[in-house]
C-alpha cells in the first residue's frame, strides 16, 4: 500500500462533462432563441388572446312574404345568456349557481359545457335564449364574482299564431351533433341556429345571414377596458313565396277541425298557391327553443302534427285514381267502346267485387266511360283494369307521376307506391297475380300517394297532359349570386312533362269531371254556381271490411278517407286543389272543402278585376250628358249580349297610351256568335265553360253576372279601361251595371 498518492479523474472523463455542460446550454440558448426570436409572433398572439375578447354578433334571419310581399314570417329583437370560456378561471364550480340565476336544470347546463369542449375557447357557449328580465338583471349583477356570463342581442324567428303555414316555413333549431356529421353541415358550428324542416330548412343558405364580431379589451377579471373593432353582421335575405295569403287562410279556415291536407296549385306554371296540412304545430315554440316535454307531445301524438301531410302522407287515392285508369283506358283504344251493366257488383278470377253503390242499396245500371266517371261506378274501372292489365295501368301512372317524388322544393317528400310487375319482384321477391289488379283499378291495393302527387297528375290530364313541377319558391326570385346552385338542383328534375292526350279523350274526361259537382254526380253539394268547377271525389279504405270486422270499435276507429282533387276551370285550368280528409269516409265531404279554396280563388280574381280604377288618356274630358245621348245612343255593355266574347286587358300607364286625344273611347267587343240550338237541360257542349277566373277570354254561359276590365278605343287609336258589371241572359241585350264614369256609346 502506498500513502501520500491521490487518484486522479481521466482526462476523458472530465472531457465528457465539460462537452454534457455545453450541450444543456445550447439547448437552454435554443430554446430561449426559439422562444423570444422564432416564435415571437405567435406567442404575442397567443398573449394578446389573453387581453382581448372576441364576441359574435349575431345576424338575424331573412325574412319570409307571399307573393304580393306581404309578410309571413318576421324577426324580434331579445337577449340571449353566454357563457365565456376565455377566462383562466375554472367555470365547473359555478354551475349550480348559474342555473339557478338563469332557471335551467344544472344538469343542461353542464351537458352545454360538455359538448362544446372539443371548440376554440375563444367560442362563447349559448346558454338560453330569449332571457327574461330578471334573467338579464341576474347577469348583470354577477359580472364581478362570474365574469365569465354575459348577454347578447339576437333576432329570433315570429311565425304566424296558431301554426298558421308551419309546414310549409317550417321551424329552426340548433345544428344537432348528428347534423354536424352530415356533408351538408360540415362547415357549421355548435350553436348555430339553422332551417329544421320547410322553407326555412330548404332555403336556409339564403335566408340564413353571417355572423360578424367585435372585439374589446378586458382585464385579468374579465372586466372590458375598451372596445376595439367591429365586424358588422351581414342579414340574411329575404325570399318570396308563390303561396297567396288570401288562398292559404281559405284553405287553413276550410281544413280548421280536420286532420289532413290541402295543396293548391296554378297548374300552368307549378306555383303553389296554398299548402295546409292538419294537425298542426307552432314553430314559435321552436324559435327559442323546444321543452323536451314539448317535444315528447309533438312526436308522440297521434295525429302526427309534425308531418306535412301534403307531400309526406301516402295513402291510398281511392277513385280519385280513377281519372288515371280512364286516360290510359281512354289512350289505350280500350274506353270508348267500353260498355258495363253494374248491378252492385261483379265476379273477377273467381272473387266478388262489390261496387261501392250496394251500401245505397241500388245499382247504376248501364254504365260508360263518361257515367263511369261521375258516378264513380267500381265496377266499370274493375273492368277496365282488367282488359288493361298492370303493365299499361303502371306504365300511364308512372308517366303522370305516380309513385315517384314531384321535386317540390320542400324536404323530405315521400315517392308513394305504383304496384307493377317488377315493383313486386323488387320488393316481395314474389309475382304479380292478375286478381291484384282489380283492386288497383279503383285505387285501392298496393296503390299508395300523396295529395301533392295526385293534385299535379290530374291536374296535368286537365291540361291537356302539360305536366309542371310543384315548387313554393320561383327561381326567378331567388337572389342573383345564389341562383347558379339551385338552378343546378333544378335542372336534375324537368320542370315540363309531356304526355300524350288526344284531345277528344280530354274532352270526354274533364266534361265528365264537371258533372261530378252536377245534381247527377257523386259532389252534387259542392257546386258553385256561376263557376266552371271539375273534380273526381275518392274514398279509400284504411284497413279492409274483414279486419275491421274482427276489432272491436273497428267501423269507428279505422273510417275511410276522404279524397277530391278539383280544377277550376275544367280544361286548362288556373287553379287544381288536392284535398284529403284523413276519416272524413265520403269524398263529396273532401269536395265540400276544396269548393271554399276554388270560391275563395275566383273571387279574388273578380276582385282583381273590379278593383282596377279607370285611367283615362291624358287630356281627356268626359264629354257632359245631354238628353239626346241619354236616350238615343246606348251604352256600349248595353251590346254586351249572350255569346259575346269579351276582350280583357290589363290597365296601362298614361305613358303607355296615346297623347293628346280626348274623343270618348268606345268598347270593343269580338265578332258576334251565332246563337248555338236549343240542348236538353243539363247537356253541355264539348269545349263549354262558364266564367274562367283569371283567363283574358271567356265565352260564358247564360244567364250570368260578370265583372270585368275591358279595352277601350277612341277614334284616334288611343286606349282607356273602364271597369264594370253585367248580368248576361239569353239573346237579350242587358243594361250596364255600375259602368265606369265617361263611357258612353257611339
Amino acid at each position: 500500500m502506498v500513502f501520500g498518492r491521490e487518484d486522479k479523474v481521466s482526462s476523458l472523463r472530465i472531457s465528457a462533462v465539460q462537452y454534457t455542460i455545453l450541450l444543456i446550454f445550447l439547448v437552454l440558448a435554443f430554446g430561449l432563441w426559439r422562444l423570444q426570436v422564432a416564435g415571437s409572433d405567435y406567442y404575442a398572439s397567443l398573449a394578446e388572446k389573453n387581453r382581448i375578447r372576441t364576441v359574435p354578433i349575431l345576424a338575424p334571419r331573412g325574412k319570409i312574404v307571399d307573393r304580393e310581399g306581404r309578410m309571413i314570417v318576421d324577426n324580434y329583437p331579445s337577449f340571449s345568456a353566454l357563457l365565456l370560456r376565455d377566462q383562466s378561471r375554472d367555470i365547473t364550480g359555478d354551475v349550480e349557481k348559474i342555473a339557478a340565476g338563469l332557471h335551467m336544470d344544472p344538469q343542461d347546463v353542464a351537458d352545454r359545457i360538455r359538448r362544446f369542449t372539443s371548440m376554440p375557447q375563444y367560442q362563447p357557449i349559448f346558454l338560453k335564449d330569449d332571457i327574461t328580465p330578471d334573467e338579464l338583471a341576474f347577469i348583470e349583477s354577477h359580472r364581478n364574482e362570474m365574469p365569465e356570463l354575459d348577454t347578447i342581442m339576437a333576432h329570433r324567428r315570429l311565425y304566424p299564431k296558431n301554426g298558421f303555414m308551419a309546414h310549409v316555413v317550417g321551424y329552426v333549431g340548433e345544428v344537432s351533433e348528428d347534423m354536424l356529421n352530415q356533408p351538408q353541415w360540415e362547415f357549421y358550428r355548435p350553436g348555430d341556429v339553422v332551417g329544421k324542416s320547410g322553407v326555412e330548412q330548404y332555403y336556409n343558405d339564403i335566408l340564413m345571414g353571417k355572423d360578424g364580431s367585435r372585439r374589446e379589451v378586458v382585464n385579468s377579471r374579465g372586466k372590458v377596458m375598451r372596445p376595439m373593432d367591429e365586424v358588422p353582421a351581414v342579414p340574411g335575405r329575404a325570399l318570396r313565396l308563390t303561396i297567396d295569403l288570401d288562398i292559404q287562410k281559405a284553405a287553413e279556415q276550410a281544413l280548421e277541425g280536420k286532420n289532413g291536407a290541402i295543396v293548391a296549385m296554378n297548374p300552368k306554371n307549378g306555383e303553389i298557391l296554398a299548402m295546409a296540412s292538419r294537425p298542426t304545430f307552432d314553430p314559435n315554440s321552436f324559435a327559442v327553443r323546444i321543452s323536451r316535454d314539448e317535444w315528447s307531445k309533438l312526436v308522440n301524438d297521434e295525429g302526427k302534427p309534425l308531418l306535412n301531410k301534403a307531400i309526406q302522407a301516402q295513402l291510398a287515392p281511392g277513385s280519385t285514381f280513377k281519372i288515371i285508369m280512364a286516360t290510359a283506358g281512354l289512350q289505350e283504344g280500350i274506353a270508348q267502346n267500353l260498355h258495363v251493366n253494374c248491378g252492385g257488383g261483379a265476379t273477377f278470377y273467381g272473387r266478388y267485387f262489390k261496387c261501392w253503390v250496394t251500401a245505397e242499396h241500388r245499382v247504376h245500371g248501364a254504365v260508360d266511360i263518361r257515367k263511369a266517371i261521375y258516378q264513380s261506378c267500381d265496377v266499370f274501372f274493375y273492368t277496365l283494369a282488367e282488359r288493361l292489365g298492370i303493365g299499361r295501368i303502371a306504365k300511364w301512372a308512372t308517366m303522370l307521376g305516380m309513385g315517384q317524388r314531384t321535386h317540390v322544393d320542400l324536404p323530405q317528400e315521400v315517392t308513394g307506391v305504383m304496384p307493377s310487375e317488377e315493383w313486386k319482384i323488387k320488393n316481395f321477391k314474389q309475382k304479380w297475380y292478375a286478381g291484384e289488379t282489380i283492386s288497383v283499378g279503383i285505387g285501392q291495393g298496393a296503390v299508395a300517394a300523396t295529395p301533392i302527387q295526385l293534385m299535379r297528375a290530374i291536374s296535368g290530364i286537365t291540361m291537356g297532359g302539360e305536366l309542371h313541377r310543384p315548387h313554393v319558391v320561383a327561381l326567378n326570385d331567388i337572389p342573383q349570386d345564389v341562383q347558379p346552385h339551385y338552378r343546378e338542383i333544378a335542372a336534375k328534375f324537368s320542370d315540363e312533362t309531356r304526355v300524350p292526350i288526344d284531345a277528344a279523350n280530354w274532352e270526354i274526361i274533364t266534361d265528365a269531371m264537371a258533372e261530378v259537382v252536377d245534381p247527377i254526380g257523386t259532389a252534387p253539394s259542392a257546386h258553385l254556381q256561376g263557376i266552371d268547377f271539375a273534380g273526381k271525389t275518392g274514398s279509400a279504405q284504411t284497413i279492409s271490411n274483414q279486419a275491421k270486422a274482427k276489432i272491436a270499435g273497428g267501423k269507428t276507429k279505422f273510417k275511410d278517407n276522404g279524397w277530391f282533387v278539383g280544377v277550376a276551370p275544367r280544361r286548362n285550368p288556373d287553379i287544381v286543389v288536392a284535398v284529403l280528409m284523413e276519416g272524413g269516409e265520403h269524398g263529396y265531404l273532401a269536395a265540400r272543402t276544396a269548393s271554399q279554396v276554388i270560391k275563395a280563388f275566383v273571387e279574388k280574381q273578380r276582385r282583381v278585376l273590379n278593383n282596377v280604377a279607370y285611367a283615362a288618356p291624358p287630356g281627356y274630358a268626359p264629354p257632359a250628358k245631354t238628353k239626346s245621348t241619354e236616350t238615343a245612343a246606348p251604352s256600349p255593355a248595353a251590346e254586351v249580349s249572350a255569346g259575346a266574347t269579351v276582350v280583357a286587358t290589363q290597365v296601362k300607364s298614361a305613358a303607355e297610351r296615346s297623347q293628346g286625344s280626348a274623343s270618348p273611347p268606345s268598347v270593343k267587343l269580338a265578332p258576334r256568335k251565332t246563337p248555338a240550338p236549343a240542348k236538353p237541360p243539363g247537356e253541355r257542349t264539348p269545349g263549354e265553360n262558364a266564367t274562367v277566373p283569371g283567363s283574358p277570354t271567356a265565352t260564358m254561359r247564360v244567364p250570368v253576372e260578370v265583372g270585368g276590365v275591358w279595352s277601350a278605343a277612341g277614334d284616334h287609336g288611343e286606349e282607356a279601361v273602364s271597369a264594370g258589371r253585367f248580368r248576361l241572359n239569353a239573346g237579350v241585350a242587358a243594361a250596364p251595371m255600375a259602368a265606369a264614369p265617361g263611357m258612353q256609346g257611339r
